[in-house]
């Protein structure tokens, strides 16, 4: 009688074991899903954010190159170049995306009861895919002082 109680209480053990097996439920395993889904839907707008930004920094780039080519350009003429002169000179297009157009106002000064023409001021802007850039420098006169 001892032998058979020991069977049937090892028996139940067994029984017991498989029913106390840990695992996840269904509603777990949802739970889980969902936040996982949650956490890549993240993940893919911050990628689409990322793109559009990297689009616009691109564009700015470009702008801001071409403004400066123009500026290098400018600088390096000589200060009565005739296109130095005062006003709004014409845009010129580099390409079929962009124009560039620059502005030129001229400060002048007083010595000995004489005009003189002692700065420059040249606004160059670029424009070109939905954007606008301005870049301003000053080209002084250094011969006439």
């Amino acid at each position: 009688m001892n032998i058979e109680n020991t069977n049937i209480s090892y028996t139940e053990t067994q029984m017991d074991k498989l029913k106390k097996e840990n695992g996840f439920t269904l509603l777990e395993v949802l739970v889980a899903i969902t936040i996982f889904a949650v956490g890549l839907l993240a993940v893919a707008a911050l990628h689409t954010s990322a793109i559009k930004m990297n689009s616009t920094s691109n564009k700015l780039t470009n702008l801001s190159t071409l403004a400066m080519d123009q500026i290098e350009k400018l600088s390096a003429l000589p200060y009565a170049d005739p296109a130095l002169n005062a006003g709004s000179h014409e845009p010129t297009s580099p390409s079929a995306n962009y124009s560039i157009s620059y502005t030129v106002t001229e400060t002048t000064a007083v010595i000995n009861a004489i005009t003189v023409s002692i700065t420059k001021d040249i606004t160059v802007t670029v424009s070109g895919r939905g954007k606008t850039e301005n870049i301003s420098f000053i080209k002084p006169n250094v011969g006439s002082i």
